[in-house]
């Protein structure tokens, strides 16, 4: 699991019952998510202006995206993002989605399968974005969602592993792996490295811990 983590609590959220290892995990991906899901606003950048890591590949990427985000201006992380994921009416330089990266359409299987394994785990679609769910950064807030319990139930390692291993590892590394080398990344470049990592870590620990 992680060994460097965000200082703060991107999402605020109340974790007293988690060991600090699973509030680090947490972190981490509540990060990745507000990220991804849109440009960060003042308060996300003000987080990630001080996040500090230690000497290892994830904490020197983490070190790396919060110099970034000191040296660059928000406008041109709002510009950066649209190039990366929206483009100027010619569509993005990337497709954040599992549909796409595993079939190559969006709104695919994949995300029949992701909707029907989130309903019977009781978490419902909510109207805080109009991203389907298998998006990275949704995906991203629903693992945060399965340690911490924030809408709903807690699961276990072993429910988070079949989560990840059937909705997230088969692809979300070839995602970030891209965003590291895309061309219009620039405040974005660690934000791939630091999911990359994340992901290597989390499917060694997996694998471990089955």
């Amino acid at each position: 699991m992680p060994d460097s983590s965000p200082t703060a609590d991107i999402q605020g959220i109340d974790t007293p019952a988690l060991a600090e290892e699973e509030v680090l995990r947490a972190n981490i991906y509540a990060l990745l998510s507000a990220l991804l899901i849109a440009p960060p606003d003042e308060h996300i950048l003000s987080v990630v202006k001080n996040l500090e890591g230690d000497d290892s590949a994830f904490g020197t990427a983490l070190t790396d995206l919060a110099t970034q985000a000191r040296s660059t201006d928000q406008g041109d992380i709002i510009d950066e993002f649209t190039r990366l994921f929206y483009g100027h009416g010619a569509g993005g330089e990337l497709h954040p989605y599992a549909s796409f990266y595993r079939t190559g359409f969006v709104y695919d299987k994949p995300l029949a399968d992701l909707r029907q394994d989130l309903g019977e785990l009781g978490r419902a679609r909510t109207d805080c974005t109009a991203e389907p769910e298998d998006h990275v950064a949704v995906l991203m807030n629903a693992v945060h969602d399965l340690i911490t319990g924030t809408q709903g139930d807690k699961l276990g390692l072993d429910g988070q592993k079949d989560f990840f291993d059937k909705h997230i590892e088969p692809w979300a590394g070839r995602f970030f792996g891209d965003l590291e080398k895309a061309e219009n990344a620039e405040f974005y470049r660690p934000v791939g490295t630091i999911g990359r990592l994340l992901m290597e870590i989390e499917d060694r620990a997996f694998t471990i811990a089955a």
